[in-house]
């Protein structure tokens, strides 16, 4: 099976690099005559068939980061399923409302909570919840400066939620991919299917 697509080019062809020419020609994106090319690889292997992977949606709550007013490609999260287990992977989600535009601005605290409820609703949408959550990795943009308010709001939520035990968890000081993000969470959750 072959895989057809209709490739969405956001990049300047006309302004590539000597060495982005090169390695776009190497993975055979890229023509002789600078043009894009048609996907000629199978979609699937033949010997293995690959995992089968869900994308999940909560537009009530956070819209798809390919809608954006600058689109970006990767999904909110990815369902697998394994037997009779199922693995919910979430991308990194911070404080964006379901028009793709960032929710309190400036507010570390309220910026927290509109990403635990943006999660809450990606995880109801796989009919999973926080009781699923295997691991978290927390990413704030300044994490001397917020840590302790960080810890004392998921202690709260975790503990209004009963959970335990808790998820594990890491967490990191990073630049956010907008400017205006102070926290951005990514989890990953394991059920069993019914």
């Amino acid at each position: 099976m072959m895989i057809e697509t209709k490739t969405k080019v956001l990049i300047d062809l006309n302004n590539l690099t000597k060495g982005e020419r090169k390695e776009m020609a190497k993975l055979g994106i890229l023509s002789d005559t600078n043009d894009i090319t048609d996907y000629k690889y199978p979609a699937v292997h033949a010997e293995r068939p690959p995992i089968a992977k869900h994308a999940v949606h909560a537009p009530h709550t956070i819209n798809e980061a390919y809608n954006y007013e600058k689109p970006s490609s990767f999904s909110r999260a990815l369902r697998m399923d394994f037997g009779k287990t199922r693995v919910l992977l979430i991308s990194g989600t911070a404080s964006v409302n379901e028009e793709g535009k960032p929710e309190h601005i400036g507010d570390f605290k309220a910026q927290l909570w509109r990403t635990y409820n943006n999660i809450t609703n990606l995880l109801a949408a796989e009919d999973m919840t926080w009781h699923d959550v295997v691991r978290t990795t927390n990413y704030l943009r300044d994490i001397e400066r917020d840590y302790a308010e960080f810890n004392k709001i998921r202690t709260t939520f975790y503990s209004w939620l009963g959970l335990d035990p808790l998820p594990a968890a890491t967490g990191i000081q990073a630049r956010l991919c907008w400017e205006t993000l102070l926290v951005e969470i990514e989890a990953i959750a394991v059920c069993t299917n019914k």
